[in-house]
């Protein structure tokens, strides 16, 4: 989520390749190769594509001048078009022996933070090595199972709240996918970017945390209270269509 505020990023950690092989890896990286610059990398997809990249980047980086890296890069852009790069290579060197056992290698990645004293921001970056930016209107990206939480990212959107209640809401967020979608699980990992610092505040929470059932027991408690303040339906309301009886259904 882009805020006037800064950068909140969330990511959970489960992986999902049948339900007799559930595992747990970090979707959340942080990179911070120079002090004018800060990379977060958060991944959806191939596991082995994701890891294979971090290990180009890592190579790279310790390449020094040497080659383009995330060091080289003047422009947050120019860090998603070498991530998408080096996506691409990776996926198109396995792609064929995936293809024998009817596996997609693609990964798609969200990258956010800052280079220099350019704006910070999130990018989308597709298998195809092409990327997005978040627009003005919807300032948040969301990649993997992604339909449940939406809503409230939205939400949050339209009530321009401050960087630590977005904090919240990404988390009520996430809470809200998990509790449909066994293939997203904690422990959540996430990271608050405040803008100009170059010093992201990167944080894990568990699965028992105090936190994730407080949170949980406020949203239900807030939507409780939602429900005796909520439009009911008048059924005298002459823009509704009251169907009674059995209807003819057309041959």
């Amino acid at each position: 989520m882009r805020l006037d505020e800064g950068l909140v990023f969330l990511a959970d950690t489960r992986t999902n390749a049948g339900v007799d092989n559930v595992g747990s890896y970090r979707k959340l990286h942080l990179l911070q190769p120079a002090p004018d610059r800060v990379f977060v990398i958060e991944s959806a997809g191939s596991l082995a594509t994701t890891q294979e990249v971090l290990d180009r980047i890592q190579r790279d980086l310790g390449a020094g001048d040497v080659g383009e890296s995330l060091l080289s890069v003047n422009h947050l852009f120019e860090a998603a078009l070498y991530l998408g790069r080096l996506s691409r290579e990776v996926a198109a060197e396995h792609r064929e022996a995936l293809k024998e056992v009817g596996v997609d290698g693609t990964a798609t990645f969200i990258l956010g933070g800052q280079v220099g004293t350019e704006a910070a921001d999130i990018l989308l970056v597709y298998p195809e090595g092409n990327y997005i930016r978040a627009s003005e209107e919807r300032p948040f990206l969301q990649i993997g199972e992604s339909k449940y939480g939406k809503f409230m990212l939205e939400l949050a959107v339209q009530a321009n709240v401050d960087i630590d209640t977005a904090t919240s809401i990404a988390l009520g967020s996430m809470m809200s996918t998990a509790g449909a979608n066994l293939s997203v699980g904690p422990p959540y990992d996430g990271c608050v970017y405040l803008k100009d610092s170059l010093k992201p505040m990167e944080f894990r929470i568990q699965s028992d945390s105090p936190l994730l059932a407080e949170l949980r027991a406020s949203w239900e408690r807030q939507m409780r209270n939602a429900l005796t303040e909520i439009q009911r339906i008048s059924w005298a309301d002459e823009t509704i269509s009251v169907l009674t009886g059995p209807q003819e259904h057309p041959k």
